[in-house]
């Protein structure tokens, strides 16, 4: 199965934070191919800038030596995440379902709306 973290899930992952779930910790330690989307960094940049988080210092270097795969935006995914049904109004979150949904992705997240999509979750 191949993952994409949703931005909690990572972040929490590269903390080694201990809220993230055994189950999550182990796939995320055992799959070769773990992705993260081009979203979640824009939605951590946003909420830095505006003082709503802290991420670690060189985010994307340490996104990097994890070994995780980027997920750029294409102009496919921005259209299904747009015509996608309003169970989410979070725009970060509707890219990360179309992603998942296009790509076959699982999604690492504790957010049970992903499920309302039909998209394969994974809990965090």
């Amino acid at each position: 199965m191949n993952l994409l973290l949703d931005t909690h899930a990572l972040l929490w992952w590269l903390e080694d934070n201990p809220a993230l779930s055994n189950e999550a910790r182990a796939a995320i330690s055992n799959e070769p191919d773990i992705f993260v989307s081009a979203a979640s960094v824009w939605e951590i940049a946003i909420k830095e800038s505006t003082g709503k988080l802290r991420a670690p210092r060189r985010f994307l270097d340490h996104v990097e030596r994890e070994g995780f795969q980027p997920l750029p935006i294409s102009l496919t995914h921005a259209y299904a995440a747009g015509s996608l049904p309003r169970h989410h109004n979070d725009p970060f979150d509707r890219m990360l379902v179309a992603q998942a949904t296009l790509e076959g992705l699982t999604v690492v997240t504790r957010d049970s709306r992903f499920a309302r999509y039909g998209v394969a979750t994974l809990p965090a």
